[in-house]
């Protein structure tokens, strides 16, 4: 007599966590165990895991003829974390455990061969949909702290089978998963401790504020690196929606991230030698790359120059639209990027171009083919160029302002970014499209024949003269101004660095 049993648990898709059910068939026959339903190298593997599990959990491993369908056949499974659900499976299907609570249960974990549970990566999305099918969840219980982020699902912890063997009898309870406090155990460089570069110090809270992207250029050992990696410690924290996605990505990529800082913001900053793929992700599974990992955080790109062309043009659409779309043959993969462009260059191949204390040794056209590796359509995207310049060495040796650290800064672009999100209905300055502007900008008529003059005398485009808009309403709001004045206008102006010295 042939005996089925029913399990679901969930694959992982991008940053989707699509439902699928494992469907396990005992009947007669020599005793053997197949996995259909496009499985990959690990799903198949686990059948061994599984017999050995059981074994050694002093259960029974049917000696009949076994077929594990996982559906719907036409999704890809990878990855070891259907072991315990196919484990469940096969026990209720041979009566060893109870069926009661399979419905209304969803499983995911990876079995060692002592039955123990290994965590699994992609528990973050599984627990979001799962609260969304109103189910219980069962993971292993170094996934717990992770599941229980999300607060609306019900999640159970265990550590081997026989807990949950046990919990399916209703012998006895598996422990909840536990929150736990979060508590900021990274050290994150403080904004006091560059001395001087007091125009780009304006220019990062300006960036942090609005959500503008920059680039920093100037001679080398200006402090342009040191500025960037510091503006991560002036960011406002993440709010609970967006502390998920963003963990969401870091679950699926395999890294991980850190549950006592889920709230701070991503910072990825690549080696200018990444690839393509490292930047948008990929692989014949599509996982995140560096721009999806900085979702609603910082991507730093140092040396911008010295990255590749190709590398760097694709980052030009997730710029716009905040969003990267992998196609394969099989299947595509959408992951959000909504990351905010931090980056630092050379004026000039030898570094030197502009420099009071040193010569520049390069000719005009080493100066144009270096500046060529990046785009025009990408500079235009990137909404300030700051110049940092060399500062006297005297002012190395001065003591750093108290009244200027890191918090300090934070504590205004906080109170800047709260007065836009409110009125700019949830969305940063840098964010708003054509129409926002039109409706949010406040910029009497006089100000704005002023700056089509300036754009027009520039010969800037359409894209540039909005983002120079966008900075002066963020200059405004750190004003605590209403409307956008002429000054706030100028100082925006002042920060397109790379339209301005043209003749350079």
């Amino acid at each position: 007599m042939s005996k089925l049993a029913i399990v679901y648990s969930r694959a992982q898709n991008g940053i989707d966590a699509p439902l699928v059910r494992v469907e396990v068939h005992l009947s007669r026959g020599l005793p053997g165990l197949s996995i259909v339903g496009m499985a990959e190298t690990a799903v198949k593997e686990s059948k061994d895991r599984v017999r050995a599990a059981i074994i050694n959990t002093n259960l029974e491993f049917p000696k009949q003829r076994i077929t594990i369908n996982l559906s719907p056949a036409d999704l890809p499974k990878e990855g070891g974390r259907f072991d315990l659900p196919i484990a469940v499976g096969i026990l209720a299907a041979s009566k060893q455990v109870s069926a009661d609570r399979l419905t209304e249960t969803e499983f995911i974990g990876e079995l060692s061969l002592s039955g123990e549970l290994h965590p699994v990566s992609g528990v973050l999305p599984v627990a979001i949909q799962t609260a969304e099918a109103t189910r219980v969840l069962v993971v292993p219980f170094e996934n717990g702290a992770e599941a229980a982020l999300i607060s609306s699902v019900t999640c159970k912890t265990a550590r081997n089978l026989l807990e949950v063997c046990t919990w399916l009898n209703q012998m006895d309870e598996l422990p909840n998963a536990e929150k736990i406090n979060n508590v900021s155990t990274i050290s994150v460089p403080d904004l006091s401790e560059v001395k001087g570069q007091l125009n780009a110090k304006r220019a990062l809270e300006i960036a942090a504020t609005g959500g503008h992207n920059l680039l920093f250029i100037g001679p080398p050992g200006t402090g342009k690196t040191m500025l960037a990696t510091r503006m991560i410690g002036i960011l406002p924290p993440l709010t609970e929606t967006q502390a998920i996605e963003a963990a969401a990505i870091a679950s699926i990529s395999g890294k991980g991230f850190d549950i006592n800082n889920w709230h701070r913001p991503p910072f990825e900053s690549p080696h200018h030698t990444a690839s393509a793929v490292a930047l948008v992700g990929g692989g014949s599974n599509p996982k995140p790359g560096d721009i999806s990992r900085a979702h609603y955080g910082l991507l730093f790109l140092d040396e911008l120059p010295e990255f590749s062309r190709h590398v760097l043009e694709v980052l030009r659409e997730p710029l716009e639209s905040g969003k990267v779309t992998i196609s394969r043959a099989a299947r595509q993969a959408e992951f959000p990027a909504r990351f905010q462009l931090i980056a630092a260059m050379n004026p000039c191949p030898c570094g030197f171009l502009g420099d009071k204390e040193r010569t520049c040794i390069c000719s005009q056209s080493q100066i144009e083919r270096y500046r060529a590796k990046i785009s025009g359509p990408l500079l235009d995207r990137i909404d300030m160029h700051v110049e940092v310049s060399r500062i006297a060495y005297k002012e190395l040796r001065t003591i750093s302002d108290a009244n200027e650290t890191s918090n300090h800064v934070k504590e205004r672009v906080t109170i800047a970014r709260n007065r836009q999100l409110s009125r700019n209905n949830g969305k940063t300055n840098a964010h708003l499209d054509t129409k926002d502007m039109d409706n949010l900008l406040n910029i009497s008529e006089k100000h704005l024949v002023m700056l089509e003059n300036i754009v027009e005398k520039l010969k800037l485009s359409a894209r540039a003269y909005h983002r120079i808009l966008k900075i002066s309403r963020t200059i405004a709001d750190l004003s605590n101004s209403e409307e956008v004045l002429r000054e706030h206008l100028l100082e925006a102006i002042s920060y397109r660095f790379l339209d301005r010295a043209v003749q350079i």
